[in-house]
């Protein structure tokens, strides 16, 4: 880790101004990119390429040119480090996180009903008034374009501001989690997080990472084949490499992606063997599972919606494994954790909070008032009050569960296995919730479905990094705050602004078409085809649930277990179906590098897999700054 020499020079009045800076570029620029531009994508997962590429521009350029001029007046590593996490807190935000999702979701059942699907009778009358706009005309102008138009704020900005206690007791409850959690998953747990080492690097003066022949080496390979793909795309004659295929399996039933994916390939490097070798096994193990099943043609039907896993059975499987990955973990927190609610209740004065960025009485009763907050809200929106803690278990279970997976595999590009609020209704019966019940957790998607990224994994990987601004780390929450409040403002100008220019539709057919209707599909069918209980939903919950913790037991008591139960966690997601052989290369590499050459050739080898990372991450961006002065669209290089 990165040692700061002078403290009181982190959280500096100018380091918070530059990640503001950054926090909107990031919150202006990655829209602009994803729907304009159309090029690769800068703020989708928690690899945040997007403040990753600003970071080291402001590293290697901009201080390192105000190094030349006035060592004296230049930023210190803990300026660096606090306008880094600035931005990270924002790259959770303007796209998958949050704005993307909104907007386009709160307008979609007025807009896309037609009399075939018949919303305007069946789904219309089931929602809050004051949840969504209403003008007819302004939102079908969102969706199509308005050229030459104002965005009608007098429509948008009432919904809006009823949904903003919400969002801001989730991400309130989301950073006072990881206030609790960060000591034992940092200091008892010893968690890698990987994704944390590459900036912690570059600002690493003692052993600089940039005059390492090694770090340019590996940036140098994902940044030449990134730039001939995009070469390509202005000029056809240059060959432009893929570095992914699929191949037809299982009659026809199952497809074998094969990708190498440059940054995750120096992720996977940071991370143990056994969890990599883990991570990779049991996806082909389920994909193997699942192809046999298939040629059997053993399936389970039930609506669960189309995210984290395709395979119904083995959504119920890992929310299984989910539950007792989380709950097993604070089972193991206990002590650390009794202590945070002592001293929360003023009972524990010993208990040393200030390393903390909000003391431990703010953060516990500050999560139990979020909570409640959100209840609140959530039973005004139409769920029935009892209804909201069930909903609210499951969908932090996955947020708390998911940010665990990420900190600890390195896999930026996560997703959970379920959602929260299809797997409560598959679970409880959809007439349990009621109509308007189902139609408030038809809403919820709009920040617990589609789960690539969040606060709380940003706000983790923050709390790791804020162990580089020295003693006094309390400031650094306001950061956060404005972070947050600034990226939510610039991003929802932004899309409002592009989309009325544009037309949403014509700007990106996921988050402005497909995926707006999804959960009103599933509303829908919810709401036409009541469902009871699942029983066997249940049995392979538990069977997730005893296997997980099986292979737990296993890993602690046998040093010889070569299976980590992170991998059975996640190993059925589609997501790393994609990342599978990239998983195994970096398994295979690492395991070779330690055995014949030891940590030290390990050591050596660092740097390359960190230009990894970082080669990819400035190629998409310089490659997007210069698509859009040249008006070039289309040239995507990035997507995982």
């Amino acid at each position: 880790m990165t040692a700061v020499s002078k403290p009181s020079r982190a959280i500096t009045v100018r380091a918070v101004l530059i990640g503001l800076v950054g926090t909107l570029i990031i919150s202006l620029g990655t829209p602009y990119g994803v729907y304009v531009v159309h090029g690769s994508y800068m703020a989708l997962d928690f690899s945040t390429p997007g403040a990753v590429f600003l970071f080291f521009v402001l590293v290697a350029l901009v201080n390192g040119l105000w190094k030349r001029l006035s060592r004296r007046t230049a930023l210190q590593p803990g300026e660096l480090i606090t306008a880094y996490i600035m931005m990270i807190l924002a790259s959770a935000i303007p796209t998958m996180g949050l704005t993307a999702q909104i907007l386009p979701i709160i307008a979609t059942p007025y807009y896309y009903a037609t009399p075939e699907n018949r919303w305007e009778r069946l789904l219309q009358p089931l929602l809050n008034r004051h949840l969504t706009p209403r003008d007819a005309e302004a939102i079908k102008h969102f969706f199509e374009g308005a050229p030459g138009r104002p965005v009608p704020w007098e429509v948008w900005l009432p919904p809006l501001l009823v949904w903003l206690p919400l969002i801001l007791a989730l991400y309130f409850v989301m950073i006072g989690l990881m206030v609790m959690l960060r000591r034992q998953w940092i200091n008892r747990e010893r968690l890698a997080y990987p994704l944390t080492q590459l900036p912690l690097e570059l600002v690493n003066e003692r052993d600089p990472l940039l005059k390492k022949p090694a770090l340019w080496l590996g940036f140098a390979v994902p940044f030449f084949l990134g730039s001939l793909i995009a070469l390509h795309n202005y000029f056809p004659a240059v060959p432009g490499p893929k570095l992914n295929t699929s191949l037809s399996t299982f009659r026809d039933t199952l497809l074998l992606h094969i990708r190498l994916s440059f940054p995750m390939l120096g992720f996977f490097y940071l991370i143990n063997l056994d969890t990599a070798f883990s991570i990779w096994f049991f996806n082909r193990f389920f994909f193997l599972l699942r192809g046999f099943l298939n040629i059997l043609g053993v399936e389970l039907k039930e609506n669960l919606g189309g995210y984290g896993t395709p395979f119904v059975p083995y959504k119920y499987l890992g929310m299984g494994a989910m539950m007792t990955l989380v709950v097993g973990g604070f089972w193991l927190a206990r002590p650390h954790l009794r202590d945070v609610v002592r001293k929360a209740w003023g009972q524990a004065p010993e208990v040393d909070d200030r390393d903390e960025i909000l003391s431990y009485p703010v953060a516990f009763w500050g999560t139990v008032g979020g909570l409640l907050v959100m209840s609140l809200w959530l039973h005004w929106s139409g769920l029935p009050y009892w209804a909201t803690w069930l909903y609210l278990f499951f969908a932090f279970l996955l947020f708390v569960g998911l940010t665990r997976v990420v900190v600890e595999s390195g896999l930026a590009e996560a997703v959970a296995a379920a959602i929260a609020p299809s797997f409560i209704v598959a679970g409880f019966g959809s007439l349990t919730f009621g109509r308007r019940g189902l139609m408030a957790l038809g809403l919820t998607w709009v920040y617990s479905a589609d789960i690539r990224t969040f606060v709380m994994a940003s706000s983790a990987h923050s709390l790791r990094l804020a162990e580089a601004v020295g003693a006094n780390r309390r400031p650094l929450f306001g950061a956060l705050v404005l972070a947050i409040l600034a990226s939510l403002g610039a991003s929802i100008w932004m899309t409002l602004t592009l989309a009325y220019r544009y037309g949403g539709a014509t700007l990106n057919s996921w988050f402005f078409i497909t995926g707006p209707q999804w959960p009103y599909q599933w509303v829908e069918t919810k709401l036409l085809n009541p469902s009871d209980p699942s029983t066997v939903g249940w049995f392979l919950t538990g069977l997730g649930a005893g296997v997980m913790a099986l292979l737990t037991v296993m890993r602690q008591r046998f040093i010889w277990w070569p299976f980590h139960p992170i991998g059975f966690c996640i190993g059925s997601v589609w997501i790393m179906d994609q990342l599978w052989l990239t998983c195994f290369v970096a398994w295979a590499v690492k395991l070779l590098i330690l055995r014949y050459g030891g940590l030290r050739l390990y050591r050596l080898f660092r740097p390359f897999f960190l230009g990894l990372i970082l080669g990819q991450f400035t190629c998409n961006g310089l490659w997007l700054v210069v698509d859009y002065f040249t008006g070039q669209t289309n040239n995507r290089i990035f997507w995982i």
